[in-house]
């Protein structure tokens, strides 16, 4: 059965070489391309991938951190275009292995978003783009954002929304930074959950009914607070004095949970089935999308390509559903061809 793994990282030759000359204060980015050899070496990935048979290819996407992290605006659509440029060159010369890529966009340089996204959609075929859960601080509804929204329904493509927090997040007021890696293991789920819900409550869905939305590490903490994003946000208001939120329900469409199962939501959760039964639960089997996260792991690129394909090849499917996460839906998403 073919697998299209749609949540993978990659530093495009071309791209990691202006990264390195520009990552200022991320020199320990440097220590992370070494320490994990593919997410530059081509070699090493096609050896990690014939592990899995000719049947498996990647969606190529950029590994964090975002790029207006690592300059100003002129740094980033620098950035941004080599990216993308080396994404489409590893495409047009390894369809067999790569059916597609995801484009990065400098997301602190708003006059160049859209015209970029556009490019990377029009010139060198991206399948969307791909950005964070927030943009130097800034959620991704501000008005200057908002644009990129209305373009990607436009290309009828969706948007790929991946965590960003550090260690500056921290765990308690009274501290300087979060410790233990906390804001690694539960604030980039929080991350995509306060993400996804302010594009809920700010309407974005009513707004763009056709928004096409991918939310890495299976919707962060929507499909395990159910509860609380069903009746508990019905009750939106309840909870707050001196703003009227009561209003914000009136003014949705929709309750809040029916907006939130319109995201998608992928299976790189790291090898736990739980968490990926969870999900399908809560998405549907036509809103989520098979994805490995590789090569983060303590294996630097098989594990969670393989533990991810055993969870989902033990789930109690039917072989049309499973071909639905494995292919079908990320090739109707992404209008893949041959796929």
């Amino acid at each position: 059965m073919q697998k299209i793994d749609i949540f993978n990282h990659i530093f495009p030759e071309p791209f990691h070489k202006l990264m390195m000359q520009v990552a200022g204060d991320f020199k320990d980015i440097g220590q992370r391309v070494r320490g994990i050899p593919m997410l530059v070496d081509l070699d090493e990935r096609f050896r990690v991938m014939d592990q899995f048979g000719p049947d498996y290819r990647q969606i190529l996407s950029l590994a964090s951190p975002p790029l207006e992290v690592l300059g100003g605006p002129e740094v980033s659509v620098q950035l941004a275009q080599a990216a993308n440029d080396g994404m489409a060159d590893l495409v047009r010369r390894y369809p067999d292995r790569f059916p597609g890529f995801v484009a990065s966009l400098a997301m602190n340089a708003p006059d160049e978003i859209v015209a970029e996204a556009h490019r990377a959609v029009n010139d060198l075929g991206a399948c969307g783009v791909q950005v964070f859960t927030n943009v130097n601080g800034q959620p991704l509804t501000a008005p200057e954002i908002r644009p990129l929204f209305s373009a990607m329904v436009e290309h009828d493509l969706p948007i790929w929304v991946h965590p960003a927090r550090g260690a500056n997040f921290t765990d308690y007021l009274t501290e300087t930074s979060s410790k233990y890696e906390i804001w690694w293991t539960f604030g980039w789920p929080y991350e995509t959950s306060a993400a996804m819900a302010r594009i809920v409550f700010e309407g974005l869905f009513d707004d763009y009914p056709s928004l096409k939305i991918i939310t890495h590490h299976m919707g962060g903490m929507v499909p395990y607070f159910e509860g609380r994003v069903g009746p508990g946000w019905d009750q939106l208001g309840s909870r707050t004095s001196g703003q009227n939120l009561a209003a914000v329900l009136e003014r949705l469409k929709k309750r809040p949970i029916d907006y939130f199962r319109m995201f998608y939501a992928d299976t790189a959760v790291f090898g736990a089935r739980a968490a990926t039964v969870c999900g399908l639960d809560f998405f549907g089997v036509d809103h989520v999308v098979f994805a490995s996260d590789s090569p983060f792991d303590p294996e630097k690129g098989p594990m969670y390509i393989r533990e991810t394909i055993k969870i989902i090849d033990g789930l109690d499917l039917s072989d049309t559903d499973r071909d639905k996460v494995y292919r079908a839906n990320a090739a109707k998403l992404l209008k893949l061809k041959d796929c």
